[in-house]
């Protein structure tokens, strides 16, 4: 069997492998511009178990790795650098430390969501970046308007403020630029609905979904997302797990007796983060012992703080929303990252996990 460390780039990737039966050594720079690194791992005997870092722009690689019937595995690239003191980093370095770290067993591996869930994350995040550019152009508008006066009360996108918004008097350029930010709105707002139907569907076949609808603030958006962003939601063990890895967790720098706590580390993912915070300003009116948290926070540190504590304590209350939903159904323990046990293989030639 071929365990292979994989420093992986866009363009090409540094591989270092051992076949441990009959000790053959590999250690060459594959292309990816060429048909080089696909016919390298179709030459491979199956079962292969190859590792690299967490990154993007690799999914055709994933897919070559299942077609090929090796096993991929994708590990931690903060810890996988922090395992080594040297301060030389080479490509070459790199592949032999992630093979060193599979051949002992302690090659931090994390969760990765299957091809589907990772397509309805596209979903997701395509209107989340449309309703940024809905927002950029309706800023644009907002401040043309400001500028000519308007100052009314009443939304400009609601009927009689976007006739207003049109019958405003202003210069030839002004206008025509008005004009263009309106032509590129109105389609962002149809394709907006339309996707966010398709959310819709997505979510309502999910019972875990369904079940932080319960939860005041929380709508099919943001339960879906939460779904999605977590996985398997018994791979926490703890609400303090769930925090941390949405980046919500405080920044800490203390040392002796003297404990030093800073803004949010913002080291998970950030579209969640965001719809965390904009249902947070919900459920602080509508969920009464999220509002007291708000308010008490609000009047020491303001609403921008507090905030961003109800946005933590409404992802705690919607993990064990998701473990109490999930409490019915048997499932295994979630593997700890890096665990201690070597590579094993089976009578089939496959890697015991």
């Amino acid at each position: 069997m071929w365990i292979i460390g994989c420093d992986f780039h866009p363009r090409y990737q540094q591989v270092y492998g051992v076949n441990k039966k009959t000790g053959e050594v590999v250690e060459r720079r594959l292309s990816h511009e060429g048909p080089e690194a696909k016919t390298f791992y179709r030459e491979l005997p199956a079962g292969a178990v190859v590792g690299m870092e967490a990154t993007g722009a690799a999914r055709w690689f994933e897919r070559l790795m299942e077609e090929c019937g090796h096993h991929l595995w994708i590990g931690d690239a903060a810890r996988i650098r922090a395992s080594t003191v040297r301060k030389q980093k080479t490509d070459t370095r790199d592949a032999r430390q992630i093979y060193r770290l599979l051949e002992l067993g302690e090659f931090p591996r994390i969760w990765v969501p299957t091809p589907a869930e990772r397509d309805v994350r596209q979903l997701l995040l395509h209107r989340h970046k449309l309703v940024q550019w809905r927002t950029q152009l309706q800023n644009q508008l907002r401040a043309l308007a400001r500028s000519e006066g308007f100052l009314s009360r009443q939304s400009l996108w609601s009927g009689h403020g976007r006739q207003e918004l049109e019958s405003l008097a202003l210069g030839p350029w002004a206008s025509e630029r008005r004009q263009d930010l309106l032509r590129l709105l109105d389609p962002l707002e149809q394709r907006i609905a339309i996707l966010s139907a398709q959310i819709e569907s997505e979510a309502s076949k999910r019972p875990e979904v369904l079940a932080l609808l319960e939860q005041p603030g929380v709508g099919l958006l943001t339960g879906l997302a939460f779904v999605l962003t977590l996985g398997p939601v018994h791979r926490f063990h703890r609400s303090r797990s769930v925090v941390s890895y949405l980046g919500l967790n405080p920044g800490e720098s203390s040392s002796g007796e003297r404990q030093r706590l800073g803004h949010i580390s913002k080291q998970g993912n950030r579209m969640m983060r965001w719809l965390l915070v904009q249902a947070a300003w919900i459920a602080a009116r509508k969920d009464p012992e999220l509002a007291r948290v708000f308010k008490r926070l609000a009047f020491r540190r303001g609403g921008k703080i507090a905030v961003v504590a109800v946005a933590r304590k409404l992802a705690v209350k919607l993990y064990w929303r998701l473990r109490t939903a999930a409490s019915n159904t048997v499932q295994p323990p979630a593997p700890m990252q890096g665990s201690s046990r070597k590579v094993m293989v089976n009578a089939t030639g496959s890697p015991s996990f």
